[in-house]
């Protein structure tokens, strides 16, 4: 279960209003303008398609929780649960991690993680880096060349990823057709192996759709429901 979370974000950032619409979409001329990059909380719900897989649900939440942002996904099926929650800062326009939690159970059978801020002083969890990643992304970086992401898994092991921006478009979803920034990951030692996500411009953090390419197939596929900006 834990795989299916982590084919997420990086393989791997209020009063709830009822239904809010998301927000306007703009072409990148007058996004360039905009304050695009700064936190907005959101809950959104993700169908996520996985190949020997019942289809299940993701839930993801971005809030602003007093000093610290905290992103937190969850999913459950049948069979398996699974969650992963991150709580960073934002300090001189920066996210610093502060504290990670992931657990699963499958079939009754499970475990659970943690990194605290003592683990996470070089290299930020993956919710974070997901968050922190989207941002460069909005911000235009990763088009002229390739980023590298380097992050750490749930087992606090040093991942890393090479980040190249694929360009701007409308992307048709479940939630509705957004203006979506398309960005492409690849393992520096698994070229075969590749996500390609799509972007909200103006939400950090948010994941419109997310492909996960193996050897020519794609076995798992993940995209927007549900959205409502929380103010």
């Amino acid at each position: 279960m834990l795989w299916l979370l982590a084919c997420l974000p990086l393989a791997a950032s209020a009063e709830t209003s009822s239904a809010a619409p998301p927000p306007a979409q703009r072409t990148a001329e007058n996004r360039a303008a905009a304050h695009s990059a700064t936190p907005r909380p959101f809950a959104a719900r993700y169908r996520l398609e996985v190949k020997g897989w019942p289809a299940a649900y993701v839930d993801h939440r971005l809030s602003h929780e007093g000093d610290y942002w905290e992103s937190l996904m969850e999913t459950s099926i049948r069979i398996a649960r699974g969650s992963e929650r991150s709580r960073f800062l934002i300090q001189s326009g920066q996210a610093r991690s502060i504290y990670y939690a992931s657990g699963y159970s499958l079939l009754g059978v499970g475990d659970s993680y943690q990194l605290g801020a003592e683990t996470l002083t070089t290299h930020p969890d993956r919710q974070t880096a997901l968050f922190m990643l989207s941002r460069r992304v909005i911000g235009g970086d990763c088009a002229a060349a390739p980023c590298r992401i380097t992050y750490l898994d749930h087992k606090g092991r040093e991942e890393s990823l090479e980040v190249r921006t694929l360009g701007e478009g409308s992307v048709s979803l479940p939630a509705g057709t957004f203006e979506a920034i398309r960005v492409e990951a690849v393992e520096g030692d698994k070229p075969d192996r590749r996500l390609v996500f799509h972007f909200h411009p103006e939400l950090p953090g948010l994941l419109l759709s997310a492909d996960y390419h193996r050897g020519g197939e794609r076995p798992s596929h993940l995209a927007l429901s549900e959205l409502t900006v929380l103010e």
